[in-house]
């Protein structure tokens, strides 16, 4: 194990930059960094289970154009350093707690912020021999099923609760015993209040499962009944939530202040769902996924959206969202509402298509995945302490 500090430049990197700058140090003596710019983002704790990899990719947690124009440094004890990346896969002898700082500095060494988090490494065996219920919802990434078919494939290796999932919906592509609540465009509001009926009056396709007519005919949650019609009555131990691309995505990206009322709207109807949630299942763990970033690259949203939505437009709004995320969720009132990070491990180049901007691909969600079970896997543990 070795003590990390790292600069996101190489030498040969570093070189070339200098000569460039040197080019035109008569005319400026430096390049010109706004402190603000960086905001660097990082939660509170970090999830880790001994044998799985996990790790941080230094451009989901600043804001900032162009990565090699920084330093960022890992002071860590645990885990490697590689040019655009942390990455650490635990051993039995990490299981604990772990202090971890990231610092950013500007291109002449200037600190511009630094930010600490508490890694928390689970044992492999968290969890054995308990039974457990999980219930995941979500948009269009959690529709996609691969995510919750990483979590079930984790689940399922030795040293695991048994488990069971609830839900009324299963893709084709699901492994066995993969349900969710997951659906493609789906925000926090439409789970909250969407209900329609088709002409013989039964709940139309595309309802939000959890609402349904109440005494005056009005449109209501009622997660009891949910419970009890479409999950055997069974509570889940476990509830995550992984939603607010569609929520936030077409906020106008050049004005703060304006993406910040968007957000908030947002964790007002959150709150409501959160606290429907807590009301009819009150032991759960419910777990609040930080909202993921984009592809890296542009020409995925040139292909997807043809230039009303860009990255560089999506970033801004994306990094603002979890800030917001960590500030509301991170002070909850609820012991049992935490942060799940998974914008920090999910390699926005290799782990998406190229020619999708929002969605990753296979390896993408597999990264997702495993930085739920992690969650999952403290919150076994924490229980049996």
């Amino acid at each position: 194990m070795n003590n990390n500090s790292h600069s996101v430049f190489g030498p040969i990197q570093l070189l070339t930059l200098l000569v460039g700058f040197i080019g035109v140090i008569a005319t400026a003596t430096s390049p010109c960094y706004a402190e603000e710019s960086v905001q660097l983002t990082l939660p509170e704790q970090i999830y880790a289970v001994e044998g799985i990899e996990t790790g941080i990719f230094f451009s989901n947690i600043v804001r900032v154009e162009n990565l090699a124009e920084y330093q960022i440094d890992v002071k860590s004890d645990l885990g490697k350093v590689e040019t655009d990346r942390w990455l650490f896969t635990p051993t039995k002898d990490d299981v604990g707690e772990h202090p971890l700082m990231i610092c950013v500095k500007d291109f002449n060494g200037k600190m511009l912020g630094c930010k600490t988090a508490k890694l928390i490494v689970t044992a492999a065996n968290a969890g054995e021999g308990k039974n457990i219920r999980l219930l995941i919802v979500g948009d269009s990434l959690t529709h996609a099923t691969h995510y919750p078919n990483e979590i079930a494939r984790l689940l399922s290796l030795p040293g695991n609760p048994t488990w069971e999932m609830l839900g009324t919906h299963k893709l084709a592509w699901a492994a066995k015993g993969v349900v969710h609540e997951g659906y493609g465009g789906w925000t926090w509001k439409r789970f909250n209040t969407y209900y329609a009926e088709d002409e013989s009056g039964k709940r139309r396709k595309g309802t939000s499962p959890f609402v349904y007519p109440g005494e005056n005919g009005k449109a209501e949650l009622n997660l009891p009944r949910y419970f009890n019609e479409h999950c055997g009555g069974h509570r889940p131990d476990f509830i995550t939530v992984m939603l607010g691309i569609n929520d936030c995505f077409r906020a106008p990206y050049d004005d703060p202040a304006a993406i910040n009322a968007q957000i908030d709207g947002m964790l007002k109807e959150a709150d409501i769902l959160i606290a429907a949630f807590r009301k009819a299942a009150p032991n759960a763990e419910i777990g609040i996924c930080l909202t993921t970033p984009a592809n890296s690259r542009n020409a995925a949203f040139d292909n997807n959206y043809k230039g009303k939505y860009t990255r560089d437009g999506w970033k801004k709004i994306q990094h603002q969202l979890v800030q917001k995320q960590l500030e509301h969720f991170e002070n909850s009132n609820d012991a049992k509402v935490s942060i799940i990070p998974t914008e920090l491990y999910l390699d926005t180049t290799a782990g998406f298509p190229a020619n999708n901007a929002v969605h990753p691909n296979k390896q993408g969600y597999r990264q997702i995945g495993s930085t739920i079970y992690a969650w999952i896997k403290a919150k076994l543990a924490s229980e049996s302490q």
